[in-house]
């Protein structure tokens, strides 16, 4: 379990991570951040790739003198790789979704919840595909179920843009503007952890509520 041992050094040391990855990359960084928010937000298969996390570490090391990430120009470059993520993540639940939810050898995969999704996003489509920027593993499903439950693009696009300029916005202005706190200089893995933590509050939440109202 090696593997596991890498993964989770570098999600709570992505700080140390990203200098090496500067160092290395060059002007090259820029590159593989997009890539990383781009599938993690675009990619079902990825949805385990660091996000809030990711974004906060690199408003940090925006902060830093010297640091090779111009804030403003991450921003854009970030942004736009949430946003045509997310627009992938459509196309392909749109196209692809249905085939997969006709057939029926999966309890996941069945009409039912295709029903179910069409009809949450044509009530809550707005609310959902924002909110679900700042849920880890939601956000990457959300626009798939969307193009699933063939939400209109123009008003998914809407939506999708608006997001992601709130996430990313959020998340890399708050590392640019408390990296330099000793309680987060000294202590950077527990934050990252504590970011984790708490994105992930929600969809516990409300499974636990599914739970009990499925309850007999």
């Amino acid at each position: 379990m090696e593997w596991i041992h890498t993964a989770l050094d570098v999600f709570l040391h992505l700080d140390a991570h990203l200098n090496v990855w500067a160092a290395i990359l060059g002007p090259w960084l820029s590159g593989a951040l997009f890539t990383i928010i781009f599938c993690e937000t675009g990619l079902v298969v990825t949805p385990y790739l660091p996000g809030d996390s990711l974004l906060f570490a690199v408003g940090a090391l925006a902060s830093r003198e010297g640091s090779p990430i111009h804030l403003p120009t991450i921003w854009a470059l970030l942004t736009l790789a949430a946003i045509l993520g997310d627009a992938a993540n459509y196309a392909a639940g749109k196209w692809i979704g249905p085939k997969v939810f006709s057939r029926q050898d999966s309890w996941l995969l069945n009409r039912k919840h295709l029903e179910e999704a069409h009809r949450f996003y044509e009530k809550y489509g707005g609310k959902t595909i924002i909110f679900a920027r700042f849920v880890p593993i939601v956000r990457t499903f959300a626009p798939f179920v969307a193009g699933i439950g063939t939400m209109g693009y123009a008003r998914f696009a809407v939506y999708n843009v608006t997001g992601a300029a709130a996430w990313t916005t959020l998340f890399l202005g708050a590392g640019f503007q408390f990296a330099d706190l000793p309680m987060v200089r000294n202590h950077f893995h527990y934050v990252i952890l504590a970011i984790i933590v708490i994105s992930c509050i929600p969809p516990v939440v409300e499974f636990l509520k599914a739970r009990r109202r499925n309850s007999p």
